[in-house]
């Protein structure tokens, strides 16, 4: 009986396993950034005695932690930090050390510490969500695209909800800037998506991250009408079953919810 218990507690779906793999879960970009610490380290304390030996050091740690992380993108992020770096360094030796601090600080302006829990820039497509007017919003309704980041998706609502008052939001204040400049039709606001007053409008669009989803169908459960719409680009709450799924021109699913009715029964095959 020990030996059974021991054995589902080291299995790795087993719940101490699970807890373990939450706990040791951290914010994006912070796997890659210590990915690539972690190549440069290893860089630099091998380096002394074998440069060939350092360079494979510090790539065999990029391409584990590509491995370990289970989105493609957020991979070649990781693996490719150390060599692209590492080809600028050799560029770009006689530069002064404050020239690296310009780009820091132009990352953390656009993508600030606090917005790292959410989803990283990715434009939505611009005909990714022609396939919403099949919901057929009345004139004058209200859509919003929570976390607009550089106004991409607010350009595909404009072309699936022609006469909808468009709105966005965006904690980075320079990609809101850049929103409200190209999507002179939109109201765009600086702010935190997930303080926003959601109450009021008939759509929110997201294109977030599968760990933000729960809590973006949480919070239209809470602030939506019963008769408004959540929808996703890519990325399902799983175990909640969609008004529909829809699929873009490239193929990719675009989630359609109806928080309002309450329904979280799981979708066949889950």
């Amino acid at each position: 009986m020990d030996a059974a218990r021991q054995s589902q507690a080291s299995s790795p779906d087993s719940p101490r396993a699970l807890r373990l793999r939450r706990a040791l879960r951290l914010p994006w970009p912070l796997p890659a950034v210590l990915a690539w610490a972690g190549a440069w380290t290893a860089f630099m304390l091998i380096s002394p005695h074998s440069q060939v030996a350092a360079a494979l050091a510090g790539l065999a740690i990029g391409g584990a932690a590509a491995l370990a992380l289970r989105r493609l993108w957020r991979g070649a992020l990781a693996a490719v930090g150390f060599p692209l770096s590492a080809l600028v360094l050799g560029a770009a030796g006689a530069w002064p050390a404050w020239v690296w601090l310009l780009p820091l600080t132009l990352l953390l302006l656009i993508y600030p510490v606090r917005a790292w829990r959410d989803a990283p820039l990715f434009p939505t497509p611009a005909a990714a969500l022609d396939g919403l007017a099949m919901l057929a919003l009345p004139g004058g309704a209200r859509v919003l695209d929570a976390g607009c980041g550089t106004g991409a998706g607010l350009r595909a609502l404009r072309r699936a909800f022609p006469q909808a008052r468009i709105e966005g939001i965006e904690w980075s204040w320079p990609l809101a800037a850049l929103a409200a400049l190209r999507c002179r039709f939109a109201r765009v606001r600086r702010g935190d998506l997930w303080r926003a007053d959601w109450r009021g409008c008939d759509l929110v669009y997201l294109f977030q991250r599968p760990e933000s989803m729960p809590r973006a169908l949480a919070k239209a459960r809470a602030e939506l009408r019963p008769d408004a719409w959540l929808v996703s680009l890519e990325f399902e709450s799983v175990g909640t079953a969609p008004h529909s799924v829809l699929r873009t021109p490239d193929g990719r699913p675009l989630w359609v919810y109806r928080p309002g009715t309450g329904s979280t029964a799981a979708r066949p095959g889950r």
